[in-house]
C-alpha cells in the first residue's frame, strides 16, 4: 500500500464513473506533485499526461475487473509504468534519470512500490504549490499553472473564476511551463522555509479551490465538498508548517471552516441551492464554527489585518448571528468597508452594498454602487446584474430590474445558480 494516496476510497459508496471524477479531484494533485518530485518540475507536461492516462485507463479497467482494493496505489501505480515507459521512448531519458538520481527507475517500472508516509505526500503537495509560485513564472500564470497541475481545473473552469477566456488560460498555462522548462534548477527546490515570498500566490490559489468546491463552475455540481475538503486540508497543512505559518494563512484556515460549516444547509432535498435566509441554522456544523473561531483568534496575533481576516470576520458575523433578521448588517458593511481598502476590487465595493441595502434600505444599497464604475469583466458577469436587478426590486423600481433580471439569468454559469436567481429575483417581473 502506498500511504497518502486514497486507500479509503473504496468505502464512500462511489461507483463506477463517478468514482474516477472523485479520485480525480482527490488524487490528481497528489500523483502530480510525487511524480515530478522524481523526474523534475521541467518534465511536468509528462508527469500531467501520465496521471491523466492513468485516470482513462480506470475508466476501462475498473468497469472489466472491477475495483482494485486500493484505488489510489492502483492510479499511482500505472501513472508510474506510463512515466517510465515515456522516459525509455525519448532520446534525453538517461540525462533525465541521471539528474533525478534515480538510475534504478526502469527496474522498479515493472513493479514500483515505493512507501511514500502522509508526511511526504504532504511535503510534495506543499513544494508543488510554491513551486507553481516561483518567480521565474510570470504573476498572471502562476495562479493558472496551480489550479490545473495541482488541482486538476479545467481550462473552462478556470476562465470562470479568473474572469477571463478559455483562450488567455491556455497561453498563461504555456508561459508558465515553458518558464518551469527553462529553470535553473531541477528535481529539487530550496527549503519550504525560504519561500515567504510566495505565501500570496499560494493563498490565492488555496482560496480559488475552496471557491470551486463552494460554488462550482461544474455543470451538473453547484457544491463540491470534495474540493473544499482539499482546499481545508492544503491550508492546514500550511499552517502547520513554518513556511505557512502566518495570520494570514490562519485567517483564509478560519474563512474555509466557517464557510464549510455551512455547506450541507445550502442544498435542498433536490440538490438544488439555496439562499442564506432560506437555510435550516440547525444543520451548520457547529464544530466547523468552533474551529473557525479558533483560527480566526489565532490569525489575530501581530498586527497583519489581511483581506482574509476581513472575509473571515463576514462569515462569522453570518455563523453567530440567531437569525438572518438578526444579523449585525452594519458590522458586514464595516468589514467590507476595509476590504475595499487594504484590497481594492469592484466586487468588494458590490457586496458592501447588499449588506448596506440590509442595513439601511435598498435606494441606500444602490448609492453605493452608483459610485461604482465596473469594469466589463464585472458588467459582463452574473453577479453585477443579479446585484442590481435585487436592489431596484427592492426600491420598487421594477422595470430596471427586470431588465437586469433578464440579463442576470442569460449569463448565470449552470443551472443551479439560474434556478437560485430565478427564485431569488422571482417578484422583480
Amino acid at each position: 500500500m502506498i500511504e497518502g494516496f486514497g486507500s479509503d476510497v473504496s468505502r464512500t459508496g462511489i461507483t463506477g464513473p463517478g468514482l474516477v471524477e472523485h479520485l480525480f479531484r482527490r488524487e490528481y494533485g497528489r500523483l502530480v506533485a510525487v511524480l515530478t518530485r522524481t523526474i523534475g518540475v521541467q518534465q511536468i507536461e509528462r508527469v500531467e499526461d501520465a496521471v491523466q492516462d492513468a485516470f482513462l485507463a480506470a475508466l476501462t479497467a475498473w468497469t472489466v475487473r472491477g475495483l482494485p482494493d486500493d484505488p489510489g496505489a492502483w492510479l499511482y501505480r500505472v501513472a508510474y509504468n506510463n512515466l517510465a515507459g515515456e522516459l525509455r521512448r525519448t532520446a534525453g531519458r538517461l540525462r533525465i534519470l541521471e539528474r533525478a538520481g534515480d538510475d534504478a527507475l526502469a527496474e522498479r517500472a515493472e513493479d514500483p512500490a515505493p512507501s511514500y508516509s502522509a508526511s511526504e505526500v504532504a511535503d510534495d503537495m506543499l513544494r508543488m504549490l510554491f513551486i507553481c509560485c516561483d518567480d521565474v513564472i510570470p504573476p498572471e500564470s502562476r495562479l493558472v499553472l496551480a489550479l490545473k497541475t495541482l488541482c486538476g481545473f479545467s481550462a473552462a473552469e478556470i476562465a470562470l473564476r479568473l474572469f477571463t477566456s478559455e483562450a488567455n488560460v491556455y497561453k498563461r498555462l504555456a508561459r508558465a511551463r515553458d518558464r518551469l522548462r527553462a529553470a535553473p534548477f531541477g528535481a529539487e527546490t530550496p527549503p519550504l522555509d525560504t519561500l515567504a515570498s510566495r505565501l500570496p500566490s499560494v493563498h490565492a490559489v488555496l482560496y480559488l479551490l475552496f471557491n470551486e468546491g463552494y460554488l462550482s463552475a461544474h455543470a451538473e455540481q453547484a457544491i463540491r465538498r470534495e474540493l473544499c475538503d482539499e482546499a481545508i486540508r492544503l491550508t492546514t497543512l500550511l499552517a502547520e508548517h513554518p513556511a505557512g505559518a502566518v495570520p494570514e494563512t490562519f485567517a483564509l484556515l478560519a474563512l474555509m471552516h466557517l464557510h464549510a460549516a455551512r455547506l450541507e444547509a445550502r442544498r435542498d432535498g433536490m440538490g438544488g441551492l439555496l439562499l442564506l435566509e432560506e437555510q435550516d441554522r440547525s444543520l451548520w456544523d457547529h464544530e466547523r464554527i468552533r474551529l473557525g473561531a479558533e483560527w480566526l483568534e489565532r490569525a489575530a496575533s501581530g498586527e497583519v489585518f489581511s483581506r482574509f481576516h476581513a472575509e473571515a470576520g463576514v462569515a462569522a458575523e453570518h455563523c453567530f448571528a440567531p437569525s438572518f433578521g438578526e444579523t449585525r448588517w452594519s458590522e458586514i458593511s464595516n468589514l467590507y468597508a476595509m476590504l475595499e481598502r487594504i484590497d481594492p476590487s469592484p466586487l468588494h465595493t458590490m457586496n458592501r452594498a447588499v449588506a448596506v441595502a440590509e442595513w439601511k434600505g435598498p435606494k441606500a444599497g444602490l448609492a453605493v454602487v452608483a459610485t461604482l464604475a465596473p469594469p466589463a469583466w464585472l458588467t459582463d458577469s452574473y453577479l453585477w446584474d443579479a446585484v442590481l436587478s435585487d436592489l431596484h426590486r427592492r426600491a420598487g423600481d421594477l422595470g430596471i430590474a427586470q431588465r437586469h433580471r433578464e440579463r442576470a439569468l442569460a449569463s448565470a454559469p449552470t443551472d443551479a445558480v439560474r434556478d437560485l436567481l430565478r427564485r431569488r429575483l422571482a417578484s422583480s417581473i
